[in-house]
């Protein structure tokens, strides 16, 4: 399966008015899980790499609600960057999706939405491992 036909990229409404932008994502309609887990990174500069791990079991929305990043998501044959620059701009990863996150601008806030509570022992932290199970051939 190409990588393109793994991830997908999310556009959320705006319902905001008159008053300032407003929007709105719900669990089970606006993305494609329950929400059990949020997370948000900020405070990163451009030289760090977040991630850097597949999930076996979690899935996962990232927006940056504020400024932008870069997210490098790999299946073990091909990889593709995507820039997540826009709060309405969502990215959904299944599962064993290697990813690393990065670029971050100063004033960047990337927010997580997971289907699962935290399980340290569902991630692949090292990329040869990671080729081993998905059979992958892709060297970095």
């Amino acid at each position: 399966m190409s990588i393109r036909e793994q991830y997908k990229i999310l556009e959320f409404g705006d319902l905001g008015d008159e008053r300032g932008k407003l929007v709105v994502v719900e669990g089970d309609m606006d993305i494609p899980f329950e929400i059990k887990r949020v997370f948000y990174m900020y405070g990163s500069d451009s030289s760090v790499i977040r991630g850097q791990h597949a999930n076996r079991k979690s899935e996962f929305v990232l927006i940056n609600v504020s400024g932008s990043s870069k997210v490098r998501v790999d299946n073990g044959f091909e990889e593709e960057i995507i820039e997540l620059n826009r709060p309405r701009m969502g990215l959904y990863l299944p599962t064993m999706v290697w990813k690393d996150m990065y670029d971050f601008s100063e004033d960047s806030v990337l927010l997580v939405l997971a289907n699962t509570h935290y399980d340290g022992g569902e991630y692949i932290r090292d990329y040869d491992e990671y080729l081993k199970e998905v059979g992958g051939s892709r060297r970095r």
